[in-house]
């Protein structure tokens, strides 16, 4: 039905990330001309003469929308393969569910706590061993993984919410010298700014909810992989039997959302930034967590593997306790306090209120979302919330 670059001749043409997205992957109805792909809801399809399918068999397994969305991610993270998933946690679950009782799973301390929940869930209950790692050390990650035992090592580029920043290509060299595959959460750090399976992870990830479907309107999630091995069709299959698959309608919203994806992201970097240069010193915050300011820890490693920008999340760490910065995220005017990332509009939150009783964050750290506003009237909102 779809004939890619058929008014263009684009076929075989090298193109960038930026017209990738803005184009939705190039993909034209061959019967209607029509530049928008359709949604096609239907939940089974017919074989032909000889019983064979023609395509898709039941939705279960995947719709023609969503295998759309996918090919232009796998073009995206520059992978074989990629799948959509119903949540970001779907995703997450879906992975680890390849991994088998008695292996261990190797992941940062602090990280996005509906994944770590996930992983002491599988401890509990799976006999998976799990160990967590301080991504501030240099030799954390190091230390916690074990040749012959480790299955996976789990990493963020940037750690979510401290945004400390982790070396991908270091961590790959550590995972595979000890036989382990290398899964990275690049969900704040899209392939706009940070490509991981280029940097030699094995899998990537992303709650597509956030910066890639970035309007606040869909709930997605997204694997990738450098090599549709074993352990890929494995996770297939699971989506599969668990029902985890990414509606038709919703892979249609997360294919529009990414056409602008490149240019929501620069106005939101630039706009972060921004935000954390003038904060850096201020007399009522403790500290300003950014990689883009040349005083982070990580700067250099995150200059190096990220190309085009430090990211629009980073974290206020207001001077005095938890109650004095939950009164700064209920004060602002501009900035919503909600809980998520990567849309068009700025959040602010609480952040171990969010996390729940196993936290490991900061009571008086602040996560901020930066959105697409005027960077001056979001500065000049923070100001009035801190006063």
């Amino acid at each position: 039905m779809y004939a890619r670059g058929c008014l263009t001749g684009m076929t075989d043409s090298p193109r960038s990330l930026e017209t990738l997205l803005a184009q939705g992957g190039h993909f034209i109805d061959s019967e209607t001309g029509a530049i928008v792909p359709p949604i096609h809801p239907s939940t089974t399809y017919a074989r032909d003469e000889r019983y064979a399918l023609i395509g898709y068999g039941y939705s279960r397994s995947g719709n023609p929308t969503c295998g759309h969305v996918e090919a232009v991610l796998a073009e995206l993270e520059g992978a074989e393969e990629a799948l959509v998933f119903a949540s970001g946690l779907a995703g997450v679950a879906t992975f680890f569910d390849t991994v088998r009782t008695g292996e261990r799973v190797v992941a940062p301390r602090v990280m996005y706590h509906g994944a770590a929940d996930w992983l002491r869930r599988l401890a509990e209950r799976r006999g998976i061993e799990v160990a967590f790692f301080d991504a501030a050390a240099p030799d954390g990650l190091e230390t916690e993984v074990r040749a012959g035992a480790t299955a996976v090592v789990w990493i963020e580029a940037a750690v979510n919410p401290t945004w400390d920043v982790i070396d991908v290509r270091a961590a790959a060299d550590i995972a595979h010298a000890a036989g382990a595959v290398l899964g990275v959460d690049a969900t704040a750090t899209p392939a706009v700014t940070l490509r991981a399976l280029d940097l030699g992870a094995d899998i990537v990830f992303h709650s597509g909810t956030k910066y890639l479907a970035g309007h606040s309107d869909v709930t997605a999630g997204v694997l990738a992989t450098r090599v549709a091995d074993e352990r890929w069709e494995d996770v297939k299959l699971a989506r599969t039997l668990m029902g985890g698959v990414l509606g038709a309608f919703e892979s249609w919203l997360l294919l529009r959302g990414m056409r602008t994806l490149h240019v929501r992201y620069e106005r939101q970097a630039a706009n972060a930034m921004a935000i954390a240069r003038h904060f850096e010193r201020h007399p009522k915050v403790e500290a300003v967590l950014y990689p883009g300011l040349e005083s982070h820890p990580g700067h250099a490693v995150a200059k190096r593997q990220m190309t085009n920008g430090f990211g629009a999340m980073l974290s206020l760490r207001v001077a005095g306790d938890a109650e004095a910065a939950k009164r700064v995220a209920t004060r602002t005017r501009l900035f919503v306090p909600a809980t998520s990332l990567g849309g068009v509009e700025s959040l602010i939150e609480h952040r171990a209120t969010v996390e729940g009783p196993h936290s490991v964050v900061p009571p008086n750290l602040l996560r901020v979302s930066v959105g697409i506003e005027r960077a001056d009237e979001l500065i000049a909102d923070l100001e009035q919330a801190l006063a």
